[in-house]
Order: structure tokens, then C-alpha cells, then sequence
């Protein structure tokens, strides 16, 4: 049973380990998820224990990560969902999620969860995002979570311009 700092009524948010391998397997081996994040469409082996250890690295450095999500209910890897350090007094809002798990509302559960954890607990100003320009779902999920366009910014991993989008967090209301 994995532990949860973080939880929704559906979604428990737990941190990236060295033993999650399979885990990250499961999610960055799939196809269907790197298709939006890397110009090849697709991770390799090497790939995965990359970014998994960034993701690792990231919590010790900077106490973020793309947190691992897990359905409540199940037990089952449903993706991830967190932050990835930016520009100063910034972060990185991203999601990633299992192909099964997708339109049923979860990316936006776990992303407004993770907003909420930033105003309460991080001293940000705001969160940007960007998604691939043929991912119209997490359009959607961003402009759902007020993300305003800024434009459009050249990412490298996938060598194309994706929308960018910003999130100024003392525009919240305070919960």
C-alpha cells in the first residue's frame, strides 16, 4: 500500500521511489502518452528510467514532482499530475495520464488539487503550462482551470511549438 500526501475523493497522490520502475513503465512506455511528449512519439527504456529519476530529483532538489496518482478505489496507477521547476517564482503545471483513465475527468481533479497545493503551501506567484498542439483534452482541462493563452513557445522534446499558458496564483480565490 503506497503512501499519500495528498488526496481527492478519487485520486492519492503519492511520490516518485527508486523501486517504481514497472510503475513508470506502465505510463511513459505507453505510446498513447508519449505521443504528446517526445518527437518520436515514444520512450525508450533508457527514456523512462531518465525521467523517472528526474522526477526523483526533483522532490529532493525542489519538493515537486509529476506526483505519482493512484486510483482510491483500485490501487492502480492512474498517471501523474504535479509541478516541474520553472523560472523563478514559477512552476510547471503537467499531466500525464494512463490512456484508461482518460475523459473521466481526473486530469482536471488532480491538477485543481495540485493548484490548491501550490497556493497553500509554496510561496508562487504563478504556473505555467503548455500542451501539445494536437492534445485539444488538456486545452480543455487548462482553460478549465483558468489558464489564460500567452502565446505559443518552441518545445524542444517534441520540436514543435506548443500553446503556453499562465496561471497568476494571486488571482485565486482563497478557499
Amino acid at each position: 500500500m503506497r503512501n499519500y500526501f495528498l488526496s481527492t475523493g478519487r485520486i492519492g497522490f503519492s511520490l516518485w521511489q527508486d523501486n517504481d520502475l514497472f510503475l513508470a513503465k506502465l505510463l511513459w512506455g505507453d505510446p498513447c502518452v508519449t505521443q504528446f511528449i517526445c518527437a518520436s512519439g515514444r520512450f525508450s527504456e533508457r527514456d523512462i528510467e531518465q525521467r523517472l529519476q528526474t522526477e526523483i530529483e526533483n522532490y529532493y532538489s525542489f519538493k515537486v514532482q509529476y506526483w505519482p496518482l493512484f486510483d482510491l478505489a483500485s490501487n492502480n496507477l492512474i498517471g501523474c499530475c504535479g509541478l516541474r521547476p520553472g523560472l523563478k517564482e514559477s512552476y510547471e503545471l503537467g499531466f500525464h495520464l494512463r490512456p484508461q483513465f482518460w475523459h473521466k475527468g481526473l486530469a482536471f481533479e488532480a491538477a485543481d488539487e495540485v493548484i490548491k497545493y501550490v497556493a497553500a503551501k509554496l510561496k508562487v506567484k504563478e504556473l505555467i503550462a503548455g500542451h501539445h498542439p494536437h492534445n485539444l483534452a488538456s486545452q480543455k482541462v487548462l482553460l478549465k482551470l483558468g489558464f489564460k493563452c500567452i502565446g505559443t513557445s518552441f518545445y524542444k522534446p517534441t520540436g514543435l511549438m506548443h500553446p503556453s499558458y499562465k496561471l497568476l496564483l494571486g488571482d485565486l480565490k482563497k478557499v
